[in-house]
């Protein structure tokens, strides 16, 4: 059985006892159970219930293993040639990490 869930603007395929690193949840706790209700597919053994937009009734259960983890270094580099113009910028983008305990369709 998996579902697919829309988590702060991202949508992850999900099945019970998968991790997952979603964009940063500002007020998750490590240990802490977090509910998403925006459930827009269910596969239940081969049948499918896809939502407008939403399944009622649905949610995935997931629990915090690590509110903050900072992911890989994105650089950014900007030049125009000839002009001497070169800039470098970079940040590290922040994420939380959950695991899925169980899907309720």
């Amino acid at each position: 059985m998996y579902a697919i869930v829309e988590i702060n603007g991202q949508q992850f395929k999900v099945e019970q006892g998968q991790k997952l690193f979603v964009n940063h949840i500002q007020n998750a706790e490590n240990g802490q159970t977090v509910e998403f209700d925006k459930v827009l597919l269910v596969d239940k053994d081969g049948a499918i219930t896809v939502g407008a937009p939403t399944i009622q009734g649905a949610k995935v259960v997931c629990e915090v293993l690590d509110h903050l983890v900072k992911g890989d270094k994105v650089l950014i580099f900007h030049k125009k040639r000839r002009k001497g113009y070169r800039k470098l910028n970079g940040y590290r983008h922040q994420f939380t990490q959950v695991s899925v305990k169980e899907v309720i369709a």
